[in-house]
């Protein structure tokens, strides 16, 4: 089948956090086609390139959303007219407090993407003054949001920016039947504006849509949210704007794949239906920690290992303060600390504040009187000469630690786990679904308890021998790129199985093909007695097989379906229930 695979910053791009597993997941489904729609997030990412694609993908087509992409179209009196219903609909939707306003919000959606496929020109129309003068009777009136109603003009125009770049993918040329309307299937690697095509291509041809979020996109937004630029009104629209794109992703998706109960709950949350979800775990590489993982080698007893990227939201000032109160009892204890190169003035001044008050809590120690002094806390980069590859960086300690007070997966933690380590962790995130039984948990924001846990681990190695065993067999289980490809390999074809996209079967010249889609083909009913999918209904049958008119048809129950009832294109032939694999079941948490 060919999968349309819509990303947002991250792959094809050598940049993003959803650049590597979409590459696994493309390499590892070689059986598909895969057409790449690409919104790209900067010049700098532009410049950096894509990495090297497998011969499965067919095409990339990809649009800048930092750039301006004014078509030059402007609005005559009746298109000015559309544009401003549909856009006074999803204003009004946007700013009115409550959640009953979904379907309003969808129909301005729409009608502006209706809008944009025939006449264009929704790059001006939103950066118009009708458009602000729209936003400024939503924000004033009646039922409006408090904290809306104190925006000003300089407020409405700030939004509509980041409204019109958020919505360029309406405006785009890939709704046609060279673009989206091919494929099979949508698969959009995140919610947002990477699901926007999605919507479009179910509302224009039928095709089912696919939405994966191993970090959910509408709490990402609310955590980069960031005060010193935005008013508080701003923040408050864009915030709402988000929460009504994300509940109409969710209520039009066929399948949605949270990447771990944390993110399952924001999704339900924000209105997803519960049927419709299926945890599938992030997919990551264990052979590359299979040698320190399986050797004999468990590190030294005597020493805590922390990596990540430095950044407040890690809390190493609690993981230091912690470590204080673990060298009292352990006076051998060392505390190594591996990270990634520090960008932005942000992350170096944390780190530069986190290393002074480790000179300060432990000054240089000597063992006498004619030897070099030694700091047991250390910072080093991934790379360096202690350890110049991550399992290295693992390798070093026989406890890992993380103490983050925001995570969402951590990836540190099943690396960790991938190695055989034990673990002492923050109740953060899913980090409490990720460890099991496999480790120690304590509240963030505790250094006395974190303390506690690793006093727990440094004295017991049996103890710690054998949690690390435990975290490496229920790492294997859950989390490896196999489990991962099992479980979309399964989803693509129940999908596509219970919504075959019908196109106008032509030939090489464009003409239509006598008989490519028999009559026989759209009977009431199923063709094989699998349930119903999360898209069943009066259009895909019941799951008895009986007709509208009630008569029983043909396809229900054991039978399977005839070769001449094919779906989306001529030749090819419904899958029989043999053929259709189980869905993955959901990984345990």
């Amino acid at each position: 089948m060919r999968i349309g695979l819509l990303t947002d910053g991250g792959y094809p791009y050598a940049t993003g956090e959803s650049r590597l597993w979409c590459d696994r997941l493309v390499r590892g489904l070689a059986q598909h086609d895969f057409d790449v729609y690409a919104l790209s997030r900067s010049a700098q990412q532009v410049e950096q390139g894509w990495i090297q694609l497998p011969p499965q993908v067919q095409r990339v087509r990809s649009a800048p959303l930092w750039a301006p992409e004014d078509d030059g179209y402007t609005y005559g009196r009746r298109d000015r007219r559309r544009f401003l219903g549909h856009f006074k609909e999803l204003a009004t939707a946007v700013c009115a407090d409550g959640d009953d306003h979904r379907e309003a919000f969808a129909e301005g959606l729409y009608g502006l993407a209706d809008l944009a496929r025939e006449r264009g020109g929704l790059y001006a129309a939103l950066r118009s003054e009708v458009a602000v003068r729209v936003l400024e009777s939503a924000c004033r009136a009646p039922g409006a949001r408090r904290t809306v109603h104190a925006a000003t003009v300089p407020d409405y125009l700030m939004f509509a920016d980041e409204l019109e770049r958020t919505l360029r993918p309406l405006s785009l040329d890939w709704y046609g039947d060279d673009g989206l309307g091919t494929v099979d299937l949508c698969h959009a690697a995140s919610g947002g504006s990477a699901a926007l095509p999605g919507l479009l291509a179910k509302r224009f041809f039928g095709v089912p849509l696919l939405v994966t979020e191993y970090g959910v996109h509408l709490r990402a937004h609310f955590l980069s949210a960031d005060g010193a630029e935005l008013s508080a009104p701003v923040r408050a629209l864009l915030a709402a704007f988000q929460r009504r794109l994300a509940a109409e992703v969710y209520a039009q998706a066929s399948v949605i794949t949270p990447g771990n109960a944390h993110a399952r709950r924001w999704q339900e949350k924000c209105g997803a239906d519960r049927a419709r979800l299926r945890t599938v775990h992030p997919g990551m590489e264990a052979d590359r920690f299979a040698a320190v993982g399986e050797g004999a080698d468990s590190g030294d007893p005597h020493t805590l290992v922390w990596i990540g990227r430095i950044e407040p939201a890690k809390d190493l000032i609690a993981l230091l303060h912690a470590f204080a109160e673990v060298r009292k009892a352990e006076p051998q204890a060392r505390l190594r600390l591996f990270g990634a190169p520090v960008h932005g003035a942000e992350a170096t001044t944390y780190l530069a504040h986190c290393k002074a008050l480790a000179a300060q809590l432990f000054p240089d120690e000597a063992a006498d009187a004619h030897a070099v002094g030694d700091n047991p806390v250390s910072f080093e980069e991934i790379g360096g000469p202690e350890a110049p590859e991550l399992a290295d960086a693992y390798a070093t300690g026989g406890v890992v630690v993380l103490s983050s007070v925001v995570e969402g997966f951590p990836i540190s933690l099943v690396e960790a786990m991938f190695c055989g380590r034990a673990t002492v962790s923050t109740d953060v995130g899913a980090v409490v679904e990720v460890i099991g039984g496999t480790g120690l948990v304590v509240p963030p924001r505790n250094p006395r308890a974190f303390a506690d846990a690793c006093i727990a681990l440094l004295r017991d190695p049996e103890r710690r021998e054998r949690l690390g065993a435990a975290a490496r067999a229920r790492a294997l289980e859950l989390f490896t790129i196999e489990q991962n490809l099992a479980a979309f390999r399964g989803i693509y074809l129940e999908l596509i199985s219970h919504s075959p996209v019908r196109r106008e079967a032509v030939d090489e010249d464009g003409a239509p093909v006598p008989f490519g889609h028999p009559a026989e083909a759209h009977m009431q009913g199923r063709w094989t007695g699998r349930a119903a999918g999360p898209d069943s209904g009066p259009e895909s049958g019941t799951a008895s097989g009986t007709a509208a008119d009630g008569r029983t048809t043909p396809g229900a129950g054991h039978h399977k379906a005839p070769r001449w009832a094919d779906g989306p294109r001529t030749g090819q032939v419904a899958p029989a229930a043999a053929d259709i694999p189980t869905p993955a079941k959901e990984a345990r948490a």
